[in-house]
């Protein structure tokens, strides 16, 4: 059985899962040649559909998603990437995981979660917030 990257044009979502406690640290998505570059290296690796290339999370904030182990879900069409988290912050806000804020049912949006590094920190004075990771 092959994993269907054929239903959204070549992309599927990859779940970030914290290996060691579960926690959902992030969502990005896959092409081929990420998951590729992932199993080869260990290094996790996806598509930036914003800038229409292959990105290794950590290459430039230093927050890297050491590879543990791939999980597939049923229709073959998502992958549960559990991974350990080299470094205190996967979101390039500066957070542990991009799941911080809570979601109110009036629609407003409240961090839930502290906040571990400034992105400047992670990115330097430029703050590369547009490059996300």
């Amino acid at each position: 059985m092959e994993l269907d990257f054929e239903k959204e044009g070549g992309l599927i979502p990859a779940i970030v899962q914290d290996a060691g406690n579960g926690e959902i640290l992030m969502l990005g998505f896959m092409n081929r040649q990420a998951l590729e570059k992932t199993q080869q290296t260990g290094l996790v690796t996806f598509f930036s559909r914003s800038r229409r290339k292959l990105w290794t999370k950590g290459e430039t904030s230093g927050q890297k998603l050491l590879l543990r182990e791939l999980r597939v879900d049923c229709d073959l069409d998502a992958l549960l990437v559990r991974a350990e988290l080299e470094g205190g912050a996967v979101c390039h806000e500066g957070y542990r995981s991009c799941f911080y804020r809570r979601l109110a049912p009036d629609g407003s949006l409240s961090a839930v979660e502290p906040r571990i590094l400034a992105p400047d920190e992670l990115y330097g004075k430029s703050g590369q917030k547009g490059s996300k990771r």
